[in-house]
């Protein structure tokens, strides 16, 4: 994008969000395989907070499975139908308003 103002700053819709107490958080954990050549992944999304927390929390995840995955857009992404696990670990730390579909 291109202005002649030179105070123009774009607004790339990112925010970063103070992240909310963990027993706050309504997380839901699903299974996914659109676009993933039939390998199926687990999802958990609906966190609300800084993009480092959910690195972390991700991270964390990931480590707890055994797997690999990603963060991208606000998912955490777990390779593998890792969704009871995901599900324990979730409600064991605290994060006690998360759903399993």
């Amino acid at each position: 994008m291109f202005s002649t103002d030179p105070d123009f700053k774009f607004d790339h819709g990112l925010q970063d969000v103070e992240t909310i107490a963990p027993e706050k958080q309504r997380l839901s954990v699903r299974l996914d395989t659109k676009q993933r050549a039939g390998k199926s992944v687990s999802l958990v999304e609906g966190f609300i907070g800084k993009a480092d927390d959910l690195e972390s929390l991700g991270r964390a995840l990931k480590g707890f499975c055994g797997t690999g995955g990603s963060i991208k857009d606000g998912l955490i992404i777990v390779q593998g139908d890792q969704r009871d696990k995901l599900y324990h670990w979730l409600l064991k730390n605290g994060y006690s308003k998360t759903r399993k579909f």
